[in-house]
């Protein structure tokens, strides 16, 4: 909404944000229970919070929660506020001296056992909340998740609003349109994505479908030669030259027909990270399986 610049409209608005707040603030202690089946309890609206997912930095920010965030791992470089915040490692190696130098009231985890983060810090005395989004449906409700943590309940439900107005008016443009065989590499090992990830459900949603079977699982580390008997109409995650350059790759037809695409840094960190930005990541989507749909 664009305000008036006479003074009363700004106030109001102000006013009605204020009367949210306070309508909300009186849920504390909150308790809840994360990914790893453990309970929660915050006894106040955290005021100091560490994101250790990019997903989960971009979310935050993305509910108006930006100015509790005082920290956030290496990867996180969006928004630009949170690329400027200080860096405390990854998941898999937490800076712990920093992150316990801060004094967190809570730090956002992710939902691996193997990382090991979640206990590490939590034995520090730290609340942490363990979970990530690993599923289409995952994204919504891991953002009404931290709106509910972080006091921004009503700013994440207008999120999740908008963001699924948005994602089903481009949904309807490849509404009809014939489904395109898609090899989707996440790292040349080579790594695909499975029909059920929240990656494979994007590529559905742009009209397309992933070459891998649901049976190899979400993130599946998969045999060169089923790309090859797959024959995908589109490839997607690197260029053509590198496509020509693999082993029988020459007679897929994605690579005789030049549809093969690598995105931008900003456009793969939206595809890749389940958060706020799934409608960006549907439109570069669209653009590589039916560009035809967006003219």
């Amino acid at each position: 909404m664009r305000l008036n610049p006479l003074l009363v409209q700004p106030l109001l608005v102000l006013a009605a944000l204020t009367s949210v707040s306070q309508a909300t603030a009186a849920r504390y202690p909150l308790t809840v229970t994360d990914d790893l089946g453990r309970q929660i309890t915050l006894n106040s609206e955290p005021k100091k919070i560490i994101a250790m997912l990019p997903s989960h930095t971009e979310t935050l920010f993305a509910i108006g929660a930006g100015r509790q965030v005082v920290a956030v791992d290496r990867f996180s470089n969006a928004p630009s506020a949170a690329a400027r915040l200080p860096r405390v490692g990854t998941a898999f190696q937490p800076d712990l001296e920093s992150i316990l130098a801060l004094k967190p009231d809570l730090v956002l985890a992710d939902d691996s056992r193997t990382s090991k983060l979640t206990g590490k810090l939590e034995a520090a005395g730290l609340t942490v909340y363990g979970g990530s989004a690993q599923t289409y449906n995952d994204v919504f409700s891991k953002i009404a998740m931290l709106g509910k943590l972080t006091n921004h309940d009503t700013w994440a439900t207008r999120l999740i609003t908008s963001m699924r107005s948005e994602l089903g008016t481009l949904q309807k443009s490849v509404i009809g349109r014939p489904k395109i065989s898609v090899y989707y590499e996440v790292d040349p090992a080579p790594y695909s994505v499975g029909p059920n990830s929240f990656i494979g459900v994007l590529l559905q949603k742009a009209g397309g479908q992933t070459i891998v079977p649901a049976k190899l699982g979400d993130f599946p580390k998969i045999d060169p030669e089923l790309i090859v008997k797959a024959n995908p109409q589109v490839i997607i995650g690197l260029t053509l030259d590198e496509a020509k350059k693999r082993p029988g790759w020459s007679n897929i037809s994605a690579v005789k027909t030049g549809r093969v695409y690598k995105a931008s840094s900003e456009e793969n960190d939206a595809i890749v990270r389940p958060g706020p930005r799934l409608p960006q990541a549907l439109r570069t989507l669209i653009r590589m399986i039916h560009p035809e749909a967006l003219k």
